[in-house]
């Protein structure tokens, strides 16, 4: 049974740990309908926290290590970029795309044993992510440029029938008929 559960060079403790900060930065940027929710940052941190785990295992020469460390950060970048996109002249989705950098950086920090240090990093990336959110809520010239709120208008809305298509109002129905 004890071969079940070795996951050497993985520890429970790590994906534990990598679980946790990936729920609880998740949960943050799935709760404001960004891309990066919860599934995705616990993916992205178990991921960076296995290939971290398995180049410190496969060799101890700390340049093989670091080399293992440069991909990491270079393919994260390519999933990062992935995330942004522009709409009206504006780039969207920068935030979402440093929060799959740092959750590369905690997978990193997990496997090589500053469990401590991403659990510290977590609470303050939290903190930054909706901290910095009412800051910019309470005062007013911190809501200038591409952090300004836009408030969406609602077009009116017609009820659905039963076939799930748009029913208009009988008033309209009826002046479409004249």
């Amino acid at each position: 049974m004890n071969w079940v559960l070795d996951i050497t060079p993985l520890s429970w403790e790590g994906i534990g740990t990598c679980l946790l900060c990936g729920t609880l930065l998740g949960i943050e940027r799935q709760y404001r309908g960004k891309p990066v929710g919860i599934r995705t940052a616990s993916l992205i941190i178990i991921g960076t926290y296995t290939f971290m785990s398995l180049g410190i295992e496969l060799s101890e020469i700390k340049g093989d290590q670091a080399r293992v460390l440069a991909q990491i950060i270079t393919g994260i970048g390519f999933l990062g970029a992935g995330v942004m996109m522009t709409r009206d002249g504006q780039i969207l989705g920068v935030t979402s795309a440093a929060s799959v950098w740092l959750l590369a950086a905690l997978g990193v920090l997990i496997a090589t044993g500053f469990v401590h240090a991403a659990l510290i990093l977590t609470g303050l990336i939290l903190f930054i992510l909706i901290g910095v959110d009412k800051l910019e809520a309470s005062i007013m010239s911190l809501r200038q440029g591409v952090h300004r709120k836009v408030e969406v208008r609602r077009t009116k809305r017609y009820p659905m029938n039963k076939s799930g298509k748009k029913e208009k109002s009988h008033a309209s129905s009826t002046a479409a008929r004249r």
